[in-house]
């Protein structure tokens, strides 16, 4: 039984006014938090979720969590190799045996792969042992509140003071800084729209029910585009020379191509031409771990905009599923946070668009990194070096 309690249709509805509302922040914060309670009555909150609402308070905390996400200033095997732990492996293992019963429903059901739930699961709250200690109402009132990213969290509000007027969730409800509940680290809008109660006890527990969490999780994944049964990575080994600057993520061709230009399966052996299109990933550069991405490794960068994280769960997902280590080979020498600053710094003044000057290595730069390398002839695979810093 699904988690559709009647007030979904009329936040669906007015979602559509939502955008405009979800640019006003700033100002007067209890005269801010009037016009939020106003948006919450019209779309069906009554009086639970709207006294909830007017004891919600900033949590500065939260803010200079929002401003210091410097995990992702890692490399790719940095934070695979940590993320990728061998708790996580075993642990995971094992609870793909204690739910084999319930993972088959979500895979009959939804066709996500129990191996790709379980990831996920392990990545977000250590299968639910690590779920956050931030007030979750208070976290979404600060973010969507601060003038940073407010159309982000302001979407958020509403459906989470729904949840908490229905008794659905507590009014103090705690879980990740950026508003996120439960072992999945699932966000209001989706508790509300996917939540599915796996254990058939009357109601969607994301805290405490692993069958919820599965079935949950599995609706989420296919709601954001999964193709059922499809792989989503692949590791692979490039050649020495290819065309580089047809790899990336979003290149998409068919397998044959790859193995026309000399790539393989890890060990060697020629790669079997399975009828569908991947890109070719380099994280690290051309001689560094290599992996074909499917389709449906576009729903983890819909799950996580990082393309680390993505990476990560994804190869994670295949570890479960009963993938060898990936080989990290050996990439050529990177760039330091500072570095990567002043190329950032370049290439915005280039007229690229690298988002914030962060030293993180993020989509924007990795593609302008790639048009720069094309300009100065070389190798195409997003990858900073000190020659490339040099040379601009």
């Amino acid at each position: 039984m699904r988690l559709r309690v009647e007030i979904v249709a009329a936040l669906l509805v007015g979602a559509f006014a939502w955008p405009a509302a979800a640019q006003e922040c700033g100002g007067d914060f209890e005269a801010w938090k009037q016009g939020v309670a106003a948006e919450a009555k019209e779309a069906g909150v009554g009086a639970v979720g709207l006294d909830a609402l007017e004891k919600a308070a900033i949590d500065e905390k939260v803010l200079a969590r929002d401003r210091a996400q410097g995990v992702f200033a890692q490399t790719f095997t940095q934070f695979s190799n940590r993320m990728i732990s061998t708790y996580r492996l075993k642990q995971g293992a094992a609870n793909l045996k204690k739910y084999a019963d319930v993972f088959a429903r979500a895979d009959k059901e939804f066709g996500v792969q129990p191996a790709v739930i379980t990831a996920f699961w392990g990545l977000e709250t250590d299968f639910g042992a690590v779920q956050g200690d931030f007030h979750t109402l208070d976290a979404l009132v600060t973010l969507s509140h601060d003038c940073r990213r407010p159309q982000l969290f302001r979407p958020q509000l509403v459906p989470l003071l729904t949840l908490i007027d229905r008794g659905v969730l507590p009014a103090d409800v705690q879980g990740a800084w950026a508003g996120e509940i439960g072992q999945t680290q699932i966000l209001p809008t989706d508790y509300l729209a996917r939540g599915v109660d796996g254990d058939a006890d009357g109601k969607v527990d994301l805290r405490n029910s692993a069958p919820d969490v599965i079935m949950t999780t599995a609706d989420k994944i296919l709601s954001r585009g999964w193709k059922r049964g499809q792989p989503w990575v692949e590791e692979v080994r490039v050649p020495d020379e290819m065309p580089w600057d047809q790899t990336g993520r979003t290149n998409k061709l068919p397998i044959s191509q790859w193995a026309e230009w000399g790539v393989t399966n890890p060990n060697g052996t020629p790669l079997v031409d399975n009828g569908l299109k991947a890109g070719l990933a380099l994280p690290m550069g051309r001689k560094g771990p290599a992996f074909l991405t499917y389709d449906n490794f576009d729903v983890y960068l819909e799950w996580n905009q990082s393309f680390t994280y993505a990476l990560t769960a994804a190869v994670l997902a295949t570890r479960l599923a009963g993938a060898p280590q990936f080989d990290p080979r050996t990439p050529e020498q990177g760039l330091n946070g500072d570095q990567m600053k002043a190329l950032q710094t370049k290439l915005e003044a280039k007229g690229y668009d690298v988002g914030t000057v962060d030293g993180i290595l993020g989509t924007n730069t990795r593609e302008a990194i790639r048009k720069e390398q094309m300009r100065l002839g070389l190798p195409v695979d997003g990858w900073p070096t000190p020659e490339l810093l040099a040379r601009l």
